[in-house]
């Protein structure tokens, strides 16, 4: 394995904190910007945090997050034939449909389309914690 493995593990985990923070914080945006839909100056001011918040830090660390998390399958391809790889897995496919119905959202929102409400904004920004628990737990105690 290559000698800067562990680097690339350690950004790979840096980005992964920036990308749940965002991943974190941007439906708790919605449920503001729902509570708030009827001041003009409001909901401006939530739509620039938004954008912000997905295409300055969210994007940017998910996209980094998955570079390094190939890079290092690709100099460790054995992580493959493991059983919490591929739950690993599945947990960040979620992830990024979570990620996609977060700027989905987020369009519709800038439309004028609130389809969901303050409650289910609530509901839905506790996804990412549940993943969270998933991969850290299989990553962590998991069979050698």
């Amino acid at each position: 394995m290559a000698a800067y493995y562990l680097w690339i593990k350690a950004f790979h985990v840096i980005a992964v904190i920036a990308w749940y923070a965002g991943l974190f914080y941007i439906f708790r945006l919605y449920v503001y910007h729902v509570q708030k839909r009827g001041e003009p100056s409001v909901t401006a001011t939530l739509e620039v945090m938004e954008r912000r918040l997905l295409r300055g830090i969210m994007m940017p660390a998910m996209v980094v997050s998955i570079g390094l998390g190939s890079w290092m399958v690709y100099l460790n391809p054995s992580l493959l034939q493991m059983p919490w790889m591929h739950m690993k897995l599945g947990a960040i496919a979620l992830l990024l449909g979570y990620h996609g119905f977060a700027s989905h959202t987020r369009k519709r929102f800038l439309a004028g389309d609130y389809f969901l409400s303050e409650t289910a904004c609530r509901w839905i920004n506790e996804a990412p914690t549940v993943l969270l628990f998933f991969i850290v737990i299989g990553v962590i105690v998991r069979k050698p």
